[in-house]
């Protein structure tokens, strides 16, 4: 019965085989879409097939005018973050410097090199964050699983993530229906201890949030927060107010009824430690580490991207400064 699940993972191993679109006599090269994504492509994010070869110069041509910025510039790195910013040129290159900014300021959370590493492997293996095989209704947003599993005096929030953080980097690369229709995450908050809420401080929502909404090209469609405790309710407290306005209106937060996320999202495409007809999270992990394996030269090259803010031009980066008092960001358009 598992083997049946393996094809969905393929997606994430397709390693050269792209599709070369011809746009204005130049040539793009991309991973194809199926003609349902390409619809929504054009029709909800505003990509224009035959501009695509311009757009892509375009965000090329700034970089290399970015004496701090070091940045990948291939085309399927570049169009996840036009995509991400419905082809607002001006958004992309603000995210595209975030998104390296924040790697050389946490890289330990942010800026993962080597997959081989035997620790990050092994926090992979708890199955604390995990994307599943099937996207919603077969063709829309990808589902991501993250689970507070983890022993705290082992692993810090950090390197969980940092695992997590990874995950979105393959994501983009290689998953289609994660950088047209976005992310839904499931975040399940029953076996978190109270020791878990204190690795949760209000300057790593700041890290999160800076990553998850501000740089991250992959649009977050919804929310669910599940077996939540009254201590959770206190957390929330913290990091709710980081998310911008549009943002904390796509949160549900549900304690142990899980029916309304069962309705927005059937058995078929949940693991069965949420009833559904998938492999467990943890039977998915192992099945992902081959994942790893594929992408080791990607991972490897984050070495060499980056900023060096002392030769940022005009005023320094100023992460803090994203949010406004109490927490929210000051402006945010996130789609």
């Amino acid at each position: 019965m598992h083997h049946h699940f393996c094809w969905s993972f393929n997606f994430l191993d397709i390693h050269n085989q792209f599709v070369f679109v011809l746009a204005t006599e130049k040539m793009v090269s991309l991973l194809p879409l199926n003609a349902e994504l390409q619809k929504v492509a054009n029709n909800e994010l505003g990509e224009v097939p035959s501009r695509l070869a311009d757009d892509l110069e375009a965000l090329r041509q700034w970089l290399r005018l970015q004496p701090h910025l070091k940045a990948r510039d291939d085309d399927q790195f570049l169009v996840q973050f036009l995509r991400g910013c419905k082809f607002s040129l001006e958004r992309a290159k603000e995210k595209i410097d975030l998104y390296f900014s924040l790697k050389s300021q946490y890289p330990e959370m942010m800026n993962v090199t080597n997959v081989d590493d035997r620790k990050f492997r092994e926090v992979h293996r708890l199955g604390c964050f995990q994307p599943l095989p099937i996207p919603l209704n077969g063709n829309g947003a990808r589902i991501v699983v993250f689970r507070f599993d983890y022993p705290v005096n082992k692993y810090s929030i950090d390197e969980i993530l940092q695992a997590g953080i990874a995950m979105h980097e393959v994501l983009m690369m290689h998953d289609p229906y994660a950088g047209i229709h976005g992310l839904i995450y499931i975040i399940d908050y029953g076996h978190a201890t109270a020791s878990h809420y204190l690795q949760l401080t209000p300057n790593f929502c700041k890290k999160l949030v800076s990553f998850l909404e501000k740089s991250m090209p992959l649009r977050i469609k919804s929310l669910y927060y599940i077996n939540t405790a009254a201590a959770a309710q206190q957390f929330f407290k913290i990091l709710i107010p980081f998310f911008s306005e549009k943002m904390q209106k796509r949160l549900h937060v549900m304690g142990h009824k899980l029916d309304e996320m069962l309705k927005d999202l059937p058995a078929q495409y949940l693991p069965k430690d949420y009833g559904g007809d998938l492999p467990s999270v943890q039977e998915l992990a192992a099945e992902y580490d081959k994942t790893w394996d594929n992408n080791r030269e990607f991972f490897r090259a984050n070495a060499y991207y980056g900023t060096d803010e002392k030769l940022r031009p005009g005023k320094p980066l100023d992460i803090d400064g994203l949010f406004g008092v109490g927490g929210s960001f000051r402006k945010l358009n996130v789609d």
